[in-house]
Order: C-alpha cells, then sequence, then structure tokens
C-alpha cells in the first residue's frame, strides 16, 4: 500500500519508502526516550484500568453488592491515583529533559552535515527558512518519534484493554462501541485532505516570516539609512496578514471538526449512558458496574480519538522531515583527515577555469595560470568583479575548478588542492567577521588551544593594543559583529584570530581597508616583516602592495 497515496500527501522527490528511512536513521538516536515514553504509556494503560476496577469495587461495597472495607476499598483507589501521579511527573521529565536534548543531538547533526556540505556561493536558501527548519520541523520530528510514536503502542493497549473489560460487560455495548470507528476513519481521511493543505501553507507563510525578520535585523543600517522602515514593516505585514489568514482558515475547519468528533462521541456516550441506565433499572447491573460501565467507554473513545488524530500526525512529519531532507540534499565535501603540507609551500592554477554558471555561460575565470611560489608575498590585484572573490574561494577549495588544475607544492613533491589542505591556510576575510561572544572565544576559532600569551602576541602583531582598555580583557563580551567597536578595532581583531592558526599559507582578503594609513603600515610591517609564509593580499591600497614581491592583475 502507498503511504502517501493513503494519507494524500503531495507528490515530492521523496518517496514514502525514503522518508521512512529517514525518520529510522533519526530513531536510532532517540531509542532510549522512545522506550521508556512507550514503557510509561502501557504502565499508565494498566493503572487507568486498575482505577476502573477499584472504583468498581469500591461503589459496590458501599452499595453492598460486596463484601469487604469501605476504607481498604477507598484506601486502593488512592494508592492507584498515586501512582497515577508519579507516572505523569514521569513522563513530564523525560518530555522535558530527554526532549530537549534529543532536539539538540538532531540539530548538531544537521549543523554539522551543513557545515560540510559544498559550497554554492549564493544559497538556495534563506537563512531564515533554515533556521525555521532547525526548529520547528526538527522539534515536530523529534516529538513525532519520541512521543507520538510511543503513543500508539499504549493507544492501542487501551482500547483493547476497555474493549476486552467491556466486552465482558456487555456484549452487544462493545460491539456497537467498535463498529463506529470505520467511520471515524473515513472522517479522517476527508479531514486530512485539508488539514495537509492549511498545515502545510501556514508552515511556508510561518518560514517566509521568519526570513524577513532575520534579513530585516541583519541589514538594520541600510533599512534605517534608506528610509525604508516604512517599506519594510509593509512587507512584514503582507506576510503576517497572509499567516492569520491561513491559521484562520485551518482553525475554522479545526474547530467544525472538532466539534462534529465531540458531537459524535458525546452521542455515542450519552447512547451508552441510556443503555447503562435501562440496566440498572432493570437491576442487571449494579452501581459499581455502572460507573465502571460509562468509564469503560470513556476509554475506548479516547484511543479512538487519538486514532483518529495520528494521521494528520503523520502528515505533519512527512512534510517536516521532507523539509529537513531538503537541508541535507547538497553533497559533502571531500572528508577525511586534515592534510599538512611542510613550509614553505606555495599554490600552483594551471589552465584554471571556473563558472558559477550553467555551462555555455561566460565563465568567471578562464584559463588562468598563478604561481604563489613558497614563502613569497603576492598583491592580488583587479577591477570589481574581475574574479577576485573567485580566486579566494578556490584557493581555500570552496569551490572547484571546471577545468585545469590547482597544486599545493613544496620541496617534495604536489598534490591536487582539497578541502583537506584547508587546514594550511591562514585566512582574513573581507569586513566584520566578529561573532556574539567573549573575545576570548572570538580568537580561539583561530587556535581552539591558544594560551593568554599567544593571544595577547597575537593581539599585538595585529595592533590591537586597545584591547588592553576593555573593561573585562580577553573576557569582554561582545554582541553581533562585535557590536561597540569600531570597522577598524574589528578588523584588527580579525587579524589577530587568523594569526593564531597555524597554517604556512596567509591569504588576506582586504584585511587592512579599514585602517588608516600608519596603523595599516605597523600592521602590514608585523605581519611580514619576518614572515617565512606564503602570502596572497587581495588588496586595492598601494600601501600593501609595497610590500610584495610580485603582483598578479586578474581580469
Amino acid at each position: 500500500m502507498n503511504l502517501r497515496k493513503l494519507l494524500q500527501l503531495p507528490k515530492s522527490k521523496y518517496g514514502s519508502g525514503e522518508i521512512a528511512r529517514w525518520l529510522w536513521r533519526a530513531l536510532r538516536g532517540n531509542r532510549l526516550q522512545a522506550c521508556l515514553n512507550a514503557a510509561i504509556g502501557l504502565v499508565g494503560v494498566v493503572l487507568s484500568l486498575l482505577t476502573v476496577w477499584a472504583m468498581q469495587r469500591a461503589i459496590d461495597t458501599a452499595s453492598h453488592v460486596r463484601e469487604g472495607s469501605i476504607y481498604w476499598a477507598v484506601g486502593l483507589m488512592a494508592v492507584i491515583f498515586l501512582a497515577e501521579f508519579g507516572v505523569g511527573i514521569s513522563r513530564v521529565w523525560i518530555r522535558n529533559i530527554l526532549g530537549v536534548k534529543a532536539q539538540n543531538r538532531m540539530q548538531q547533526q544537521l549543523v554539522a552535515r551543513l557545515l560540510r556540505q559544498q559550497w554554492q556561493g549564493r544559497e538556495a536558501m534563506h537563512s531564515g527558512d533554515i533556521i525555521n527548519r532547525l526548529e520547528e520541523d526538527v522539534r515536530q520530528v523529534v516529538t513525532f518519534l519520541t512521543e507520538t510514536l510511543p503513543s500508539v503502542l499504549s493507544t492501542l493497549a487501551m482500547f483493547i484493554g476497555a474493549f476486552v473489560y467491556l466486552l465482558q460487560m456487555d456484549v452487544l455495548l462493545a460491539c456497537v462501541t467498535v463498529a463506529i470507528l470505520p467511520t471515524f476513519a473515513l472522517l479522517s481521511r476527508i479531514y486530512i485532505a485539508y488539514m495537509r493543505r492549511y498545515s502545510r501553507m501556514v508552515r511556508q507563510t510561518d518560514s517566509e516570516i521568519q526570513s524577513l525578520l532575520t534579513e530585516t535585523m541583519q541589514h538594520r543600517m541600510l533599512v534605517k539609512t534608506m528610509e525604508a522602515e516604512g517599506q519594510m514593516l509593509q512587507r512584514l505585514d503582507r506576510a503576517q496578514t497572509t499567516l492569520r489568514q491561513w491559521v484562520r482558515r485551518r482553525t475554522k475547519f479545526s474547530v467544525a471538526s472538532n466539534f462534529m468528533l465531540n458531537f459524535g462521541f458525546a452521542l455515542g456516550y450519552l447512547v451508552a449512558f441510556l443503555w447503562g441506565a435501562l440496566r440498572l433499572s432493570a437491576g442487571t447491573l449494579s452501581f459499581g458496574g455502572m460507573t465502571a460501565f460509562l468509564q469503560l467507554v470513556y476509554r475506548i473513545q479516547g484511543p479512538a480519538r487519538d486514532i483518529a488524530r495520528l494521521a494528520p500526525a503523520f502528515v505533519s512529519v512527512f512534510t517536516a522531515t521532507e523539509r529537513l531532507m531538503e537541508l541535507e540534499a547538497q553533497p559533502e565535501e571531500e572528508q577525511g583527515e586534515a592534510q599538512h603540507v611542510d613550509a614553505p609551500c606555495g599554490i600552483r592554477f594551471e589552465n584554471v577555469t571556473f563558472n558559477y554558471g550553467a555551462p555555455g555561460q561566460q565563465p568567471t575565470m578562464s584559463g588562468a595560470s598563478f604561481d604563489f611560489r613558497p614563502a613569497s608575498c603576492t598583491a592580488v590585484m583587479g577591477q570589481t568583479g574581475s574574479g577576485k572573490t573567485t580566486l579566494i574561494r578556490l584557493l581555500l577549495a570552496l569551490v572547484q575548478p571546471q577545468q585545469g588544475h590547482i597544486f599545493i607544492y613544496n620541496k617534495d613533491g604536489q598534490e591536487d588542492l582539497s578541502p583537506r589542505h584547508r587546514c594550511n591556510f591562514v585566512y582574513v576575510p573581507q569586513g566584520n567577521t566578529l561573532l556574539s561572544g567573549t573575545l576570548r572565544e572570538n580568537l580561539q576559532i583561530g587556535n581552539p588551544g591558544a594560551t593568554d600569551e599567544q593571544m595577547r602576541e597575537a593581539l599585538r602583531m595585529a595592533c590591537a593594543d586597545f584591547v588592553d582598555a576593555l573593561p573585562h580583557g580577553l573576557d569582554t563580551q561582545f554582541s553581533e559583529q562585535g557590536g561597540g567597536l569600531s570597522e577598524g578595532q574589528a578588523q584588527r581583531l580579525s587579524i589577530a584570530r587568523a594569526l593564531l592558526r597555524p597554517g604556512n599559507i596567509m591569504l588576506l582578503d582586504e584585511a587592512t581597508s579599514a585602517l588608516d594609513a600608519d596603523t595599516e603600515r605597523r600592521v602590514l610591517e608585523n605581519i611580514l616583516g619576518r614572515q617565512q609564509r606564503t602570502v596572497i593580499i587581495v588588496t586595492h591600497r598601494q600601501a600593501a602592495v609595497d610590500y610584495c614581491s610580485q603582483v598578479v592583475t586578474i581580469g
């Protein structure tokens, strides 16, 4: 049977078998929580049925239908109630502690996969959309695997146990109660057809809103200086209005569906009550039996409700799983042990051609041949759009040439450049690349094992002496992009961070563009004055060119 067709799921590039296998792999790391929830659910079923039995026994004892002490009967009920309280507390503890741990683990696995993927330049997904998937879709999948699936076992156990108990009391009513289930299955199928569409549109619109919020905050200065606050708020309002419309439609349909479902259950309960009252009046049922009778009908209806809701849960998790599988779709970079090349080492381009676009378009770089010799210092210059950024990405093995070769070499030989050679590079990117956190944490990105002395030496070489005046020195806390620092200060900290890396090839991308002439001179003298690394400087400033032994012009 085709599960996708049964659940009326839309066509996608992933089959139901692929999604099921992905969920099975995801379940492997969450089996403990799933098993604990299943076990607690079964214990809860046993206690629930024991409650029915104990209540029937207490009422029959009180009405003298059976012999015994009413105090012992009520005491037994109290013990069962306490046990149920304990089960409830355990369920909450497992959900809140292990559930958060399971979500964190899946998020880490997905983020690790994203970081290992091949770099594509302009990403197909908005960063806000990716964050939305890593938060909401991960939560939905983990909840389904660790709570919804285990609850199926307890739901079935409750249904079977209550049915067997009721069957012993009244065969006809038990059979009538079970006979209505096909009707619920039919109604669930109709319910799925509409809820699938509504839920998918709500998730999509919510993701668009998060993307818009993320982008607005990232470019807040641009929005303010262009006086575009009104336009951004209008875009946000339109997206939020669309979300409210879809939520309203989904809510209206859900309320109407739940009303019909609950009306049917209420009607069934009234019929059961009337049936029990007639038997009680006829003397064929005791007061305790009447109470047990009604509770058992309720305990059969409860699992029936849960079963009716199970199909929409499958729809939601299939949608969430597809969105997470899309995150993993991009192939990974070459993985393996880092390949260190002894210094001094160089990089050589031989007839390299690279094109971001489709085949047949004008390549960004065509037939390029460069030799960045070991221990040399090379300035790379060129007009905007000439390919300087592409050169950096090729050097860092973020992208691979369609034609030609890039070699990393030393006196012992040469190897084709790959992502595993990235450990040989010290890279200072253009612009402000500081992260939120302490100064120490930012510097440790360059070298997690760096000592305070090494950090202070790197700061000295980057002319970042202003750190001594910061309120907490290396432990000073920064907000996003080093909030509170000037562009020049942030750039010098980025240089210090890079200097802590042990790589033998230093790549500077406009690394001194925010510095004044005197500071730029001192930084370059510190870096290049007694350097033994191979240095490649992408720049448009003559001060940097003066320190270089060769100039490569691109374009």
